[in-house]
């Protein structure tokens, strides 16, 4: 992983967010050597290279929408850098992922895609954004503390203090635990979508159409939640 400017000069990182983050260059080098140690001792990491800070490559003044998810899908070849999303190739689809499809189309009537690239929402100013941003195959959570967290907080209060239009829908405990991050941002809460606990209050929250509720009460325009519209397959860098 290089700087944040060289990685904002490769198109990798918006450079809004390049600054945002600068502060916690000391935090991103740690990681840096860190996965290159692993790398070194012959231990993968997920997502690949390239995408790691993906969801950090939509404009900063552009995010309207920030969902929260856990860590990376641990399976190679599933994650892309953006929470809840797969590569388009990936089948089946992970459940929590189908869960979020059913409640999109109980909600909005919008039918579920056939593969799991969330890139639409991100180019519709929909944040996608997990707390830990990597992860080692086959074994979920083994990046926590690696202080990933220190980063993606950081992002969630700038995003709070921006002054500008943003709804934050925050599924499970992990995410509900970061409504303080966010002042007065609007937060939307429900149980998580995955298959332990979707059917204890996720189903039935309607997320995405309250979500264009609260952001037309500020005064901005509506998510088109359609994932397969302008969805690009990954730019690989």
């Amino acid at each position: 992983m290089r700087s944040l400017e060289q990685l904002a000069a490769r198109g990798l990182i918006d450079p809004g967010w390049a600054a945002a983050l600068a502060p916690l260059t000391p935090e991103f080098e740690a990681l840096r050597a860190r996965l290159g140690s692993e790398l070194a001792q012959g231990r993968a990491y997920l997502p690949a290279p390239a995408n790691v800070l993906r969801a950090f490559r939509a404009p900063l003044a552009s995010v309207k929408v920030l969902i929260v998810g856990q860590d990376p899908y641990p399976t190679p070849g599933h994650p892309i850098g953006l929470s809840f999303a797969t590569a388009r190739a990936v089948r089946p689809l992970p459940r929590s992922l189908q869960n979020i499809y059913r409640e999109l189309h109980d909600d909005l009537g919008i039918a579920p895609a056939a593969h799991g690239d969330l890139g639409a929402w991100s180019a519709q100013g929909v944040m996608l954004l997990n707390r830990v941003l990597t992860v080692a195959p086959g074994a979920a959570g083994s990046h926590r503390g690696w202080g990933w967290e220190a980063i993606t907080e950081h992002a969630i209060r700038t995003l709070s203090a921006r002054g500008t239009a943003l709804v934050s829908i925050l599924w499970g405990r992990d995410a509900a635990s970061l409504a303080p991050l966010l002042g007065e941002t609007p937060v939307i809460e429900s149980a998580h979508p995955s298959p332990l606990s979707a059917r204890r209050g996720f189903f039935g929250s309607r997320p995405f159409s309250r979500a264009n509720a609260l952001l037309e009460r500020q005064g901005a325009g509506p998510v088109d939640w359609t994932v397969d519209a302008a969805a690009d397959e990954p730019r690989l860098f």
